[in-house]
């Protein structure tokens, strides 16, 4: 404890009152979600407020790259989409930074190269000989062969732009951290995909039974089993402590990276998460934000919302 702590023993909740956000990141997310999913919604009555967004199609050639979300807006071109759709998410975040007391003027610089990192990886994976599946697109394309990876294969690029940049320039991982935020990204794509697909199980009666029924099914495959039995084999085979065998469970068993995360988010009323023992030097702090910058670009790169709502 410092000096001006011990003198002032209400120093510590003063400063902490400071610097709390003035709203919780899970109510923040809720908040952006909802809003965005209702400006999705004006396609309904024939008004499209978000059509400009960019999406990323599989190319050979890079003109055929880029495009809007919505035939209404194709005069903006690929690059206008992207640079709207860039400077949108850089405002909201920024926002959002605010409320929750970051500082603003680094979060945008982190943003910033987080965002072109981040739909970089995205082009580059979107290229026909890695995206390219059926033998039409192969066709189409003019070309003899591809690795079939879909335009998914842009998370494998992130995923690579992340563990290079954490490992060659430690320095730079280290400047973007301020914008490396996975938790808040996916909780903010939840809810828009969560309202997405309550609209369209709305609008079809079958669907909405089918989503039901394989609901069901799921919770009581992912929780009651698949849950369960990885938590069991790795409390007991491989001893990890409960708070690395949860999120190992969850990720396992429910979804991927966005459900470790969520199992995983540190508790502040709950003691600190107990890491295997590793030096703590700051090189494997620069890893670690590398590898959650890949995250932030998988999120980043694929959350554009369809405003084709049938």
């Amino acid at each position: 404890m410092s000096a001006i702590e011990t003198a002032s023993p209400h120093a510590s909740s003063w400063s902490a009152s400071e610097t709390a956000p003035r709203i919780s990141e899970d109510w923040l997310s809720v908040i952006i979600g909802l809003v965005i999913f209702v400006l999705a919604l004006a396609v309904l009555a024939n008004v499209d407020l978000i059509g400009w967004v960019v999406t990323t199609s599989v190319w050979s050639n890079f003109g055929q790259a880029l495009g809007t979300a919505s035939k209404t807006y194709a005069p903006l071109g690929g690059a206008g989409a992207l640079l709207a759709t860039y400077v949108a998410l850089l405002v909201v975040l920024s926002a959002a930074a605010v409320a929750l007391k970051a500082e603003v003027k680094k979060f945008a610089l982190a943003f910033t190269a987080v965002f072109w990192i981040a739909y970089a990886s995205w082009v580059v994976g979107s290229y026909a000989n890695f995206a390219a599946v059926t033998p039409a697109e192969l066709q189409k394309f003019g070309i003899s062969w591809s690795l079939r990876l879909t335009n998914e294969g842009g998370f494998v690029f992130a995923l690579i732009a992340g563990l290079i940049i954490a490992n060659v320039f430690p320095r730079f991982a280290e400047t973007i951290k301020e914008a490396v935020r996975p938790e808040l990204y996916i909780k903010i794509a939840i809810v828009i995909l969560g309202g997405f697909f309550a609209v369209t199980a709305a609008g079809k009666l079958n669907l909405a039974t089918s989503l039901l029924l394989r609901g069901v099914a799921a919770i009581i495959e992912a929780y009651l089993i698949y849950w369960s039995v990885v938590y069991f084999v790795a409390r007991k085979w491989f001893g990890f402590n409960r708070e690395w065998a949860a999120p190992l469970a969850s990720g396992i068993s429910i979804c991927g990276v966005s459900a470790a995360i969520a199992t995983g988010a540190p508790n502040p009323a709950a003691p600190s998460m107990k890491a295997p023992k590793q030096k703590a030097t700051s090189r494997t702090c620069s890893r670690r934000s590398g590898v959650m910058l890949a995250i932030d670009s998988f999120i980043i790169s694929n959350c554009p919302v369809s405003t084709e709502i049938s």
